[in-house]
């Protein structure tokens, strides 16, 4: 008769198999492929006007001078991850929160619209899907304008509804808070109605058996049916209600925001610039997404419903 002693893994080949079971490895594998793809569309950009400096100046030099200097640019046509970072470093740590310099104080402009907007937009569609849902007329009326309205490209409408708002006096936050509402509102309603209308047929008999009126129904059996599917929504109206906010900024010659330092950096040819402030405007749009996603966690704990 014989035994198996299992054998104790080794701490370096348990953090492996962590890695290639997790997301740990497919995450790093993925960032290292767009790190060398960017470094290497650097190279293949900025070659040429290195090339041009040269030939001016009457310089020349070998390839690895040619590499080291697309990576070095001033103003180059593809910064590198490089140099997007040290930009990311100089406004965000540096710089202090409150200077026109500091991109924790533009990101913090333009979230308050995106917050703004996103609220207003989340109340509107909310009430556009209850109405659709109990009114039939609604139904029929609303929810096709409501679809087309979604057509129309947001850089179109945004001048309009700057200047429309700035000739009854409001300006800065307003403006670019309706923007936003005006996007993430389609996403909720849409959800919110296939929320309310997702209890099955006998659920609804029953509560009608126990006379129960459409308030009631509303609130103990649609509205805790509908409440993933408002999640789901609201994840992607809270990243959509940012682009509004950005888009918001552009028309307005806005001097804070991060749509303001993205006009500023395309006007004096500062792609570092622009390249970080696109970043942190990822980062902004994720952070607001996973704030979402927590709240959704908590909520639909405390209902019994874990995801």
């Amino acid at each position: 008769m014989t035994t198996d002693v299992a054998r104790p893994a080794a701490a370096g080949d348990t953090l492996w198999h962590r890695l290639l079971a997790g997301h740990g490895m497919p995450v790093a594998t993925v960032v290292v492929l767009i790190l060398v793809l960017r470094y290497l569309g650097a190279i293949a950009l900025n070659a040429p006007r290195v090339l041009d400096q040269w030939k001016m100046s009457g310089g020349s030099g070998t390839t690895s001078d040619l590499v080291a200097a697309t990576w070095s640019m001033e103003r180059p046509v593809l910064p590198t991850p490089g140099q997007i970072g040290a930009e990311l470093y100089k406004t965000v740590i540096e710089e202090p929160v409150t200077s026109n310099r500091s991109l924790v104080y533009h990101a913090y402009v333009t979230a308050s619209s995106t917050v703004v907007g996103f609220a207003l937009g989340s109340l509107l569609g909310i009430l556009l899907a209850v109405g659709i849902v109990h009114i039939r007329t609604l139904d029929r009326s609303l929810m096709p304008w409501i679809i087309a309205s979604q057509t129309i490209p947001i850089l179109a409408i945004a001048p309009m509804i700057i200047v429309v708002l700035g000739n009854f006096g409001f300006t800065g936050l307003v403006p670019k808070s309706i923007i936003s509402m005006y996007l993430c509102f389609f996403p909720i309603t849409i959800g919110m109605v296939k929320g309310l209308r997702s209890p099955d047929p006998l659920q609804l008999d029953l509560m009608r058996s126990y006379s129960a009126v459409r308030a009631q129904v509303l609130w103990m059996l649609r509205w805790p049916a509908a409440v993933p599917f408002l999640f789901a929504s609201l994840k992607v109206a809270i990243a959509i209600s940012l682009v509004g906010a950005i888009v918001g900024e552009l028309p307005t010659g806005a001097q804070a925001g991060l749509g303001a330092r993205l006009l500023t950096g395309s006007y004096y040819g500062q792609t570092v610039q622009i390249w970080a402030a696109l970043v942190m405007a990822a980062i902004l749009g994720a952070s607001l997404v996973y704030l979402v996603a927590l709240i959704e966690r908590v909520v639909l704990g405390r209902m019994g419903m874990r995801r």
